[in-house]
C-alpha cells in the first residue's frame, strides 16, 4: 500500500486508529514486527470493505485531478504575470525614467531628508527601512527554525528518552586545546571586536552599518569559541539572554520604525532630530537601528555555529 493510500485510510478510519507516523511515535515502544502486523491487519480490514475502498479510490482520484488543475492554473497565472511584466520593461540599453526619479531623489535629497552622509545607509534604514525590517525578521526566524531542528533539549534528556536524544560522539578536533589557535585568537578577537563596533557605529557616516558590523562581531564570537571553548561564552551569553537580546533588538526596530511610519502616513512630524551631518549622533534613527540590526546578525551567526557544533546555545 502506498503512502497516499495509508494517508487516506488514516483520514477515514474511525477514531483515527491508523497512525501514519507510526514509525516515529511508536517505533521506540513496540517491536517493528508488531507494527507491521498491525498494518497488515488494517489493510485486510480495509480489503473486506469494497464499498469503502471504492469511495477512497474515487476521492483520491478526485483529489489528484483537483490538485493537477490548481497546479497548472497557478503556473499559467505566474507565467502570464511574468511575461506581462517583461513586456512592460524598458528596452535593452534604454533607461527607465521612473527609476531615474528615485535615484535622483536619493542622491540629491538623501542628506537633507535622512541626515546620513552615507546615502546607502539612508536608503536601507530610512527609505527602505520596512524592507530591512523584513530581512532582520528572516534572520531571526531562520535561527528559530534551526534551533527547533538541532537543539538538544535538557528536559528530554532528564526524562531519559535516549531514543530521541542521541548524543553522537564528538569526532571533531578539540580546537580549544590548540595553543597556536589560542594565540591567534587572542590577537584577532580584540581587533575584530573593536573593528566591528567601529563599522557598526559609523554606518551613517561611512561604508558599514548593521549587517556588516554584525557580521564582524559574529565572526569574533565564533573565533573566540573555537579558540577558547564555549564555556567562557556560555557564562555571559546564556540561552535566555540570547533570546532576550535578539527579541529586544527586533522589538525596538519594529516599534521605532512603526512610529515613524505611522506619523509619516498621517502627515505628522515625528520629532526625531537628525543631528548634524557628519557627527556620530546623526541620521535620526539610523544609528540605533544599525545597532539593533547588528545585534540580530551577530546573534544569528553565533547561534548557527553553536547549534551545528554542539546542538545548543549557552547554558539553561
Amino acid at each position: 500500500m502506498s503512502k497516499t493510500d495509508r494517508f487516506w485510510n488514516w483520514l477515514n478510519e474511525d477514531e483515527g486508529s491508523y497512525e501514519p507516523l507510526l514509525d516515529i511515535s511508536e517505533a521506540h515502544d513496540a517491536p517493528r514486527a508488531e507494527i507491521k502486523a498491525r498494518r497488515h491487519e488494517l489493510d485486510r480490514e480495509l480489503q473486506e470493505q469494497p464499498e469503502t475502498l471504492s469511495i477512497l479510490r474515487m476521492e483520491r482520484k478526485g483529489f489528484g485531478i483537483l490538485y493537477s488543475v490548481i497546479a497548472i492554473t497557478s503556473c499559467l497565472l505566474l507565467i502570464g504575470v511574468l511575461l506581462y511584466t517583461i513586456a512592460n520593461l524598458p528596452l535593452f540599453g534604454q533607461e527607465n525614467p521612473r527609476a531615474l526619479e528615485v535615484t535622483t531623489r536619493y542622491v540629491e535629497d538623501g542628506l537633507a531628508e535622512t541626515g546620513a552622509v552615507n546615502i546607502v545607509a539612508g536608503m536601507i534604514l530610512d527609505y527602505r527601512a520596512f524592507d530591512t525590517l523584513g530581512e532582520s525578521h528572516v534572520l531571526f526566524t531562520a535561527l528559530i527554525c534551526v534551533m527547533i531542528l538541532l537543539r538538544r533539549d535538557p528536559d528530554v534528556k532528564r526524562r531519559q528518552r535516549d531514543d530521541y536524544y542521541r548524543k553522537e560522539p564528538e569526532t571533531y578536533f578539540p580546537t580549544q586545546e590548540d595553543s597556536i589557535l589560542q594565540g591567534i585568537g587572542a590577537i584577532l578577537v580584540p581587533s575584530l571586536l573593536v573593528f566591528g563596533i567601529y563599522v557598526l557605529l559609523n554606518g551613517q557616516l561611512s561604508p558599514g552599518g548593521g549587517f556588516s558590523g554584525g557580521a564582524v562581531l559574529g565572526a569574533s564570537m565564533i573565533i573566540y569559541s573555537a579558540a577558547f571553548g564555549f564555556d567562557p561564552v556560555d557564562a555571559v551569553l546564556t540561552m535566555k539572554r540570547f533570546m532576550t537580546v535578539g527579541f529586544c533588538a527586533l522589538a525596538f526596530y519594529s516599534f521605532a520604525k512603526g512610529y515613524v511610519f505611522f506619523m509619516g502616513a498621517n502627515g505628522l512630524e515625528n520629532h526625531i532630530p537628525k543631528g548634524i551631518p557628519g557627527a556620530i549622533l546623526s541620521g535620526g534613527l539610523i544609528l540605533p537601528l544599525d545597532i539593533a540590526v547588528g545585534i540580530v546578525v551577530a546573534c544569528t551567526m553565533y547561534g548557527f555555529y553553536s547549534l551545528f557544533r554542539r546542538g545548543r546555545i549557552g547554558s539553561a
